[in-house]
C-alpha cells in the first residue's frame, strides 16, 4: 500500500521509465539468432504453376486471405475467361515465377516437373511446394517430391497440401479436414508454409524430414485403413453364423425330412444372424482392454509395450463398435419388418385356424408373454445406449467431453450394452438351452453361439473388479512397477530432516 501511495504522484514519470526499460534487451551483448525469413505482413505474392481445378481452388482461397496470386500457365490463352477471379495474374510459368516473392506451388503432375527445368536458373531460392500424390500404393525408389528435389538443388521443396482436396479449399476449412501435412529438409521453408497456412486458416502439422513424403504421397490413396480388419472381421462373423443357421435350419432338414425352408434365406436367417454378428462385435471390442489389463498385471509394469497385434486391436475399437451398432440397427428394422412380411400373414392365418378348429376362445401363455417382453424391453435398452456409444465416437461429439466422461460413457456405459445385449440373448433363449429339441441334428443354436465370448468378457471384466486386483492395476497404471521388473525401492523415507527416495 505504501508503494502505490509513493507512485501515484508520479505516473507519468513511470510509465515513461518501464517504456525505456522494456525497450532494452535482457541480453545485450548475446547475438540474436538469425529467424528464418517469413511472408511479407502485407500482401506477399505466391506463385501457382498449373491451371488446373486445384490451382482455381487454391487461388481462390489465397485470394480470399489477402494473398496477391500469379498463376503460370504453359499456354495462358487456353484459360477461359472468368475461370480465375478477377485478382488473380495469369502469365507464363517463367513470368509467374519472377513476379513470386519466396512460395512457388507446383500444382502440376509429377510427370510435367521436367519440363520446369528450364526455370532452374529462376526457381533458384523459391519454396517450391509440391502438391502431388502416388499413382498407386506401395514404395517406388524415390516420392515425387524427392525427385523433384534432385531436379532443383538450389531451391527448397517443401511436400505439403497433398491432403486438402479443391473442395476444401473452396468451401473452407471448417467444412473439411483442417490440418495439412508438411514435411521438407527445410526448416525455415516449413515455417513460411505453415505461415501461410495459418493465414488460409488451416492448421499445419510438421512430419520431419522430406524422406517422410513417400508416407505422406500414399495417404489420399488409402481406402479406409482402419476400418479394413474391422469390416473384414464382421463379414466373416457374419458368413459364419449365416452359413451355421443355413446348415442347421435349411439344408439338413431338407436332406433328412424332406422340408423345403429355403424361403428363409432372404429374410428370417439375414434377421438370426444380425444379431449373433453385433454381440460378437461388440464383446470384440472390450476383449483387447481386458487382454491389456491382464498382461499389465501379469508383466508387473506399464513400461512395456504391448505386442504389435493387441495395439493394433486396440486402434480399432471404435471401428469395431460401430459396425456393432451397425448390425444391431439393422436387426431392430429386419424385426420391426416381420409383421410385413408374407411368410407371417400366412402363419398368423394358420395359428387362428388352427385355434378355431380347436374350440380355444381366448389362449393365453402367461411365461411366454412375460418372456417376449423382457426380451424386448432389454434389446430397446441395450440398443438405445449402444447408440448412445456410437454418437459419443463421432468427433464432434467426443470433442466436447472431458476425458472422464468419454471414459464413462465408452467404457461403463459400454460394458452396460453389453450385459444388456446378452441379457436379451439369454432371456430370449429361456430354457431352450437345457431342452434336447433345441440341439437339431446335435448342433447348438447359432445364439448359444455368439454368447459364449460376451460372456466370458463379463466374467474377466467382474473379476478386473476385484479389490485385490482393481488395486493393483490403478497401481501399475499411475507407475508402480513390481520388483522382478524394477528390484529398486519405491517408497520414500525421511533422512536428515529431507525426503529422499530409497536407493
Amino acid at each position: 500500500m505504501q508503494y502505490t501511495e509513493r507512485t501515484s504522484g508520479s505516473s507519468a514519470e513511470t510509465v515513461v521509465a518501464m517504456s525505456d526499460e522494456m525497450s532494452v534487451a535482457l541480453l545485450p551483448n548475446a547475438d540474436a539468432p538469425d529467424a528464418p525469413p517469413l511472408m511479407a505482413p502485407g500482401r506477399p505474392t505466391v506463385a501457382i504453376l498449373g491451371s488446373g481445378d486445384f490451382s482455381r481452388s487454391l487461388a481462390v482461397r489465397l485470394v480470399a486471405c489477402g494473398v496477391s496470386v500469379v498463376v503460370g500457365s504453359r499456354c495462358v490463352k487456353r484459360i477461359a475467361p472468368g475461370l480465375f477471379p478477377d485478382a488473380v495474374e495469369l502469365k507464363d510459368q517463367e513470368g509467374a515465377v519472377a513476379r513470386a516473392d519466396r512460395l512457388v506451388f507446383l500444382a502440376l503432375f509429377p510427370e510435367h516437373y521436367p519440363s520446369l527445368l528450364g526455370l532452374r536458373a529462376s526457381l533458384a531460392g523459391k519454396v517450391l511446394v509440391d502438391v502431388s500424390n502416388a499413382v498407386k500404393l506401395g514404395r517406388s525408389r524415390l516420392s515425387n517430391a524427392e525427385q523433384l528435389a534432385e531436379m532443383f538443388p538450389e531451391s527448397v521443396v517443401v511436400k505439403g497440401f497433398n491432403v486438402i482436396s479443391a473442395w476444401t479449399l473452396q468451401t473452407g476449412a471448417q467444412d473439411g479436414n483442417r490440418q495439412v501435412l508438411l514435411c521438407s529438409d527445410s526448416v525455415e521453408g516449413k515455417n513460411e508454409v505453415a505461415q501461410l497456412a495459418r493465414r488460409m486458416g488451416f492448421h499445419p502439422v510438421d512430419l520431419g524430414g522430406l524422406r517422410f513424403a513417400q508416407d505422406l504421397e500414399s495417404v489420399p490413396l488409402g481406402l479406409f485403413p482402419l476400418w479394413r480388419g474391422p469390416v473384414l472381421t464382421t463379414f466373416l462373423l457374419f458368413l459364419f453364423f449365416y452359413g451355421y443357421g443355413f446348415i442347421r435350419g435349411i439344408l439338413l432338414p431338407y436332406l433328412a425330412n424332406g422340408r423345403n425352408a429355403f424361403y428363409r434365406l432372404a429374410f428370417d436367417l439375414v434377421n438370426e444372424s444380425l444379431p449373433a454378428v453385433a454381440l460378437v462385435t461388440l464383446a470384440l471390442v472390450y476383449l483387447p482392454g481386458l487382454f491389456a489389463a491382464w498382461l499389465q498385471l501379469w508383466r508387473g509394469t506399464k513400461y512395456q509395450r504391448f505386442p504389435c497385434w493387441l495395439e493394433g486391436w486396440l486402434l480399432r475399437r471404435k471401428q469395431l463398435g460401430l459396425l456393432s451398432f451397425l448390425c444391431a440397427a439393422l436387426h431392430g428394422v429386419y424385426s420391426l419388418c416381420l409383421p410385413l412380411r408374407t411368410a407371417a400373414q400366412y402363419r398368423l392365418i394358420n395359428a387362428a385356424y388352427t385355434q378355431v378348429k380347436a374350440g380355444v376362445e381366448e389362449p393365453w401363455d402367461e411365461l411366454g408373454v412375460w418372456r417376449s417382453d423382457l426380451y424386448l424391453s432389454f434389446g430397446v435398452l441395450g440398443l438405445s445406449v449402444l447408440s448412445l456409444l456410437a454418437v459419443t465416437s463421432l468427433p464432434a461429439v467426443g470433442n466436447i467431453l472431458t476425458w472422464r466422461e468419454f471414459t464413462f460413457v465408452q467404457s461403463g456405459l459400454g460394458y452396460v450394452a453389453l450385459t444388456l445385449s446378452v441379457t436379451h440373448t439369454l432371456v430370449f433363449g429361456w430354457n431352450f438351452a437345457f431342452s434336447a429339441q433345441a440341439y437339431a441334428f446335435y448342433m447348438p443354436p447359432s445364439y448359444m453361439l455368439a454368447v459364449a465370448l460376451p460372456c466370458a468378457v463379463l466374467v474377466c471384466r467382474c473379476f478386473l473388479l476385484l479389490p485385490c486386483i482393481s488395486g493393483r492395476l490403478a497401481r501399475i497404471r499411475r507407475g508402480w512397477e513390481s520388483k522382478r521388473k524394477c528390484p529398486v525401492s519405491q517408497h520414500h523415507h525421511v533422512v536428515a530432516n529431507s525426503t529422499c527416495p530409497e536407493v
